[in-house]
């Protein structure tokens, strides 16, 4: 699906066909063939859109024959239902430069491109080519701030569950969530790498532009620090599960001790009950008040035992 949009005094409508200084957005569904009629099209190199819808492809920029292509990865939820599948995963988006038009691909659904159709985001030109770029990838930075809170909720909520529960769905929750911050991690850093490279070689032709080169500088900072988010949050999960590790084991332990103990205890009992009950002549057997005495001497001797155990604070 190929969408047109054109800021028209400050306020983004909807174009019915392409125009000069508008955004073209392309989204799904499509297919190859569909890809190709657009790159006949819009005339941009084939492989700029097939390399923006590759859920692999590496947070990069390239330029060719005065077209230039930026591919950044954002976060979209996992609608994958598997157990062992991350909360979150990281998709990439295509912005392609062309000297008349802003080209947008990606091949999923989601929320970053939707935020400036539906006029979100503030002081927005879709003119202005380069501070689009730049807003584009500020509210990246902003999306990934906001997944790494909503993760980190629910790390929180998932983490008292724990203290009074043992069950593997919670952990498996922690597993999925640990997966989503790996994702963020590896993305964030190679967004950065690739936004540090830009104002470095200035890809984007800014570096006279006060106001583009102050955001652009205040970007990557955001970036790192979302960076440092993601490295902390996931410190702290993987230190949270390692220390719930040693709490069940240890919780296992005790209870091994336990059912050990119990079982000395009622060992010792069946230990004169059975001697009783050989077939050789014992002491006491002919006393009518025998099975009393084997009685009170079970007791006795269980109870020294559980004293024993207490004394030593195992029990």
């Amino acid at each position: 699906m190929v969408r047109y949009f054109k800021s028209v005094n400050g306020v983004l409508v909807q174009l019915e066909q392409r125009e000069t200084n508008c955004w073209i957005d392309i989204s799904p569904p499509f297919d190859r063939k569909d890809l190709q009629d657009l790159s006949d099209n819009l005339e941009v190199p084939f492989d700029f859109l097939t390399d923006s819808i590759d859920i692999d492809e590496r947070s990069r920029y390239e330029k060719e024959d005065g077209i230039k292509l930026i591919v950044v990865n954002t976060p979209l939820i996992n609608e994958n239902s598997k157990d062992n599948e991350g909360i979150y995963i990281t998709v990439p988006i295509g912005i392609i430069l062309t000297p008349d038009n802003i080209i947008t691909i990606s091949g999923f659904e989601n929320n970053l491109l939707d935020r400036f159709i539906q006029s979100r985001v503030k002081n927005f030109d879709s003119s202005d080519e380069k501070m689009f770029v730049l807003k584009i990838l500020e509210q990246n930075v902003f999306e990934f701030l906001s997944c790494l809170k909503k993760l980190n909720l629910k790390r929180n909520l998932i983490e008292r569950e724990l203290y009074d529960s043992s069950r593997n769905a919670e952990l498996k929750s922690l597993l999925k969530i640990e997966k989503s911050l790996v994702y963020f991690v590896n993305t964030l850093s190679s967004n950065e790498l690739l936004k540090m490279k830009m104002k470095r070689t200035d890809f984007l032709e800014i570096r006279g532009l006060e106001d583009h080169n102050d955001l652009f500088e205040d970007i990557i900072i955001d970036n790192s620090q979302a960076l440092e988010m993601a490295n902390v949050h996931t410190n702290i999960l993987g230190g949270t599960m390692e220390a719930y590790a040693s709490i069940v084991s240890n919780n296992l332990n005790v209870f091994i001790q336990r059912l050990t103990i119990v079982t000395i205890v009622l060992m010792v009992p069946t230990l004169v009950a059975s001697f009783y009950g050989m077939n050789v002549p014992v002491p006491f057997q002919e006393s009518k008040y025998s099975f009393f005495f084997i009685i009170l001497v079970s007791i006795i001797l269980a109870l020294l035992l559980i004293w024993f155990f207490r004394r030593k604070k195992l029990f």
